[in-house]
């Protein structure tokens, strides 16, 4: 593939891509997320994506060896930027010069099977809370991740941080989480975490028949609504004077006692 060059900042393109990666909105209406770095773009169209532009540096095409041979061969546009374009697009402190547009998947809802273990994120606003726990989950063996508000899925900082989990893990976004809760209470065990030593023990629970756990917002922890529709309150025994986790921590712990 012949590549288009592009070396001014205020290039269409390259606004595109910047609008992309600033603005939830933006992202939700054109259904297209951006992405940043050789790894990340090249699992991405390896994992079934539609890659819409490609950007990368004259060094990162020379350098970049059969994952950037894969990119070229699967994007509809590339393009070969300038190290100062590179520069307006990267969010990173040192960048490897690949970047991609990515066309969002059509379908990502999955139905909840008996004997699977599932993890809810509600509210969780932090993107690196979200990327951590997905790319957990995916290597714990989770089943699917449920998003209920908070940062998106496609947000470029939780995707980085994910390592791509968020890419391959089936993720599906769920609006009335409590109500879709109640939906799966015949089917499934449903359960919330909360930091009050007087609900069960999640060290204690049989999780052979599967569950939905629910890991709540940073600073307000799982919403009244969504405790009113869970079957099961449970708690992380601490030790010391922390009167709760960091969401992506408790998320870690629910999942380890889930699948082990």
């Amino acid at each position: 593939m012949e590549l288009v060059r592009i070396q001014s900042r205020n290039n269409e393109a390259v606004k595109t891509f910047c609008k992309l990666s600033e603005s939830r909105k933006a992202r939700r209406e054109s259904g297209r997320f951006t992405l940043e770095g050789l790894r990340l773009c090249a699992d991405c169209a390896q994992s079934g994506f539609t890659v819409e532009t490609l950007f990368l540096t004259e060094a990162a095409k020379e350098k970049g060896g059969e994952r950037v041979e894969t990119l070229l061969s699967s994007a509809k546009t590339a393009y070969c930027i300038s190290e100062s374009v590179a520069e307006k697009l990267s969010d990173t402190v040192t960048t490897q010069g690949v970047f991609s547009i990515v066309q969002m998947p059509e379908n990502t809802e999955f139905s909840v099977k008996k004997g699977g273990r599932y993890l809810a994120l509600e509210q969780v606003q932090n993107p690196q809370n979200l990327g951590a726990a997905a790319r957990t989950a995916e290597a714990l063996g989770i089943a699917g991740l449920i998003v209920s508000g908070g940062c998106d899925r496609f947000n470029p900082k939780a995707l980085r941080a994910s390592m791509g989990s968020l890419l391959r893990l089936p993720v599906m976004q769920v609006e009335d989480l409590a109500s879709w809760l109640k939906a799966q209470n015949e089917t499934i065990l449903t359960l919330a975490t909360v930091p009050d030593m007087r609900a069960t023990s999640i060290c204690t629970l049989d999780f052979s028949g599967g569950a939905i756990a629910v890991v709540g917002n940073e600073g307000n922890g799982v919403s009244e609504a969504v405790l009113s529709a869970v079957r099961e309150r449970v708690t992380i025994p601490m030790r010391g004077a922390a009167e709760s986790l960091n969401a992506s921590a408790a998320a870690t712990i629910t999942m380890w006692e889930m699948m082990r």
